[in-house]
């Protein structure tokens, strides 16, 4: 029976593949003039800093844009390839068509479909002339590396890639950005980096039932309304007040990318990374865009429930008179009102607020039970060069206990976030492959 299955999947694959391949076959549409220019790999190098490569193309320790990045999909584990020109496991042998052919439509010149864990979906609006400078840039401005690309944990015959020429049909769109003539220039250049190589909704805005983006182009309030991730909650990026921006300002977002903290926040996990490798080398021009269309997102909602925040001083009150003896609290005092003061406020651009906190409104507490079990580190930039820390804390408390911590930070100072249970730390923590205290 299990030889009739396993031939059965066999013909299924070999049956659909062939369908694939002839009836979605991706078309590539490039200007002429960006076909035969040089391309300039200087800018390409500020282009390529713009979309984040080096996170997700070079590994620990491992040759810059190498690859060997595990990166978690809902079927297991792929690993990001060598961007390098080497010539046999780089792209050294790839022509620019072949290189625009896998940004915008995920195919590599073989006819391999990439998974969308490459964010080719966003890369698909960059223009022409910067997909000529980022191809010069890996071409002719980064070292090769001989390192072979990792296959991907995928069982067979899920590891069959035929069928992401159907998700593509589906659910990519490869238009160019457009300029909005209903927006200034400035709003457009900070929408085609946010949509574009900056690939914010990759983690920013929620996904569907086909692991795809549910907006890709800001044409609904869905769009970077934050998403629930690899055991983290990307924030709401829209103007909700809360668990949004819809309280901050332009200088609050440009300092946030270029330094990691603001005077009343600061970012944790991947954005980290983000922050240190990416956007503190944009320059102030395209961080300034970028606030600009951010602050321009509307509300996603405005229903009753919402997680929310309202200035209240009880929470400090029952501290100071030593009426906040549920567990919760109890933990707060002893492990984190030294850095965050018993009034949740912290301390401007070294310990971040957890008070109207949008990390800690947010509708999923995951990025929240996560800095307490994993601890946090704020990135090391040119403008804020200490990378100041923040310990875990998985070793020192049960889930019942982190799951109480949690619960009193959210309700606390005038945050209104829903409760978080032992459950819920407990899948953050597997999630995160981190051990339970014993």
């Amino acid at each position: 029976m299990r030889k009739l299955t396993v031939a059965i999947a066999a013909a299924v694959v070999v049956v659909g593949g062939l369908w694939a391949g002839s009836l979605i076959k991706p078309s590539l549409t490039i200007d002429a003039q960006a076909l035969s220019a040089p391309g300039n790999a200087a800018h390409g190098e500020y282009l390529a800093r713009a979309g984040d490569c080096m996170a997700c193309h070079t590994s620990k320790g491992g040759a810059p844009f190498a690859g060997g990045v595990p990166l978690s999909t809902p079927l297991g584990a792929v690993y990001s390839t060598n961007i390098t020109p080497d010539k046999t496991h780089g792209i050294g042998n790839w022509s620019f068509e072949d290189f625009a052919l896998a940004m915008r439509e995920g195919v590599t010149p073989g006819g391999r479909h990439l998974y969308p864990a490459m964010p080719y979906t966003s890369y698909a609006k960059v223009s022409d002339s910067d997909l000529r400078d980022l191809y010069a840039y890996f071409t002719s401005g980064v070292s090769a590396s001989p390192q072979p690309n990792q296959p991907a944990d995928i069982p067979w015959p899920l590891d069959t890639r035929w069928p992401l020429a159907y998700w593509n049909r589906v659910f990519h769109d490869d238009t160019r950005y457009k300029q909005d003539s209903a927006h200034s220039i400035e709003w457009n250049r900070g929408a085609y980096l946010v949509q574009g190589l900056a690939h914010c909704g990759t983690c920013h805005t929620p996904r569907g039932v086909g692991f795809q983006e549910l907006d890709l182009d800001g044409s609904s309030a869905r769009y970077l309304s934050g998403a629930r991730i690899d055991g983290s909650s990307p924030v709401n990026l829209r103007a909700d007040k809360g668990t949004g921006l819809g309280e901050w300002n332009e200088a609050d977002i440009v300092a946030l990318l270029k330094t990691g903290r603001t005077a009343h926040s600061a970012v944790t996990g991947p954005m980290g990374e983000v922050v240190e490798h990416s956007t503190q080398y944009l320059s102030d021009t395209d961080l300034h865009a970028i606030a600009v269309y951010l602050k321009s997102l509307t509300p996603l909602s405005d229903e009753a429930g919402a997680p929310a925040y309202k200035a209240d001083d009880a929470t400090l009150t029952s501290i100071m008179t030593g009426h906040a003896n549920e567990v919760g609290a109890r933990i707060y005092m002893d492990s984190c009102a030294a850095c965050h003061r018993q009034n949740g406020e912290g301390a401007a651009r070294v310990f971040p607020s957890l008070a109207n906190n949008p990390s800690v409104l947010a509708k999923h507490p995951d990025s929240l039970i996560a800095v307490i079990l994993a601890g946090s580190r704020l990135p090391s930039t040119a403008s804020a060069p200490a990378p100041l820390a923040m310990p875990p804390f998985a070793w020192r408390y049960d889930d019942d206990e982190i799951a109480q911590l949690a619960t009193f930070v959210r309700t606390a100072w005038g945050n209104d976030a829903s409760a978080v249970t032992a459950s819920d730390v407990k899948r953050v923590r597997n999630q995160m492959g981190i051990e339970a205290k014993q």
